[in-house]
């Protein structure tokens, strides 16, 4: 497996609405895997905490990419309506620089 650079990577964090954690999910990956395909995203995962709160962190090659990937308009409006509906509580987003990097990308 070869090694991904991290690049520019930031850290999004939410608590959501009890019963919404499915919608919240497809909404998620359906605006991830855009970002991704049309928008130059190196990608992103999903995490839910023991905390109760949901982490996801997202790569970009650089802060600029990402400014301009969230520039134009949502990836997709439905998707975007939905993700808001799950979320009770969005918390500050968090960027992260990498110091160290053993994570492998999977191909």
């Amino acid at each position: 497996m070869a090694r991904c650079g991290p690049g520019f990577v930031v850290l999004y964090r939410w608590r959501l609405h009890p019963g919404t954690e499915e919608t919240f999910i497809h909404a998620w990956s359906r605006i991830s895997e855009l970002m991704f395909k049309e928008r130059g995203s190196l990608g992103s995962r999903l995490h839910r905490g023991s905390d109760g709160v949901w982490y996801s962190y997202a790569q970009w090659p650089s802060a600029e990419a990402r400014d301009h990937a969230l520039a134009g308009p949502p990836a997709d409006v439905q998707s975007g309506d939905q993700m808001a509906a799950a979320v009770a509580e969005k918390l500050p987003e968090i960027v992260l620089e990498a110091v160290a990097d053993y994570l492998v990308c999977a191909k």
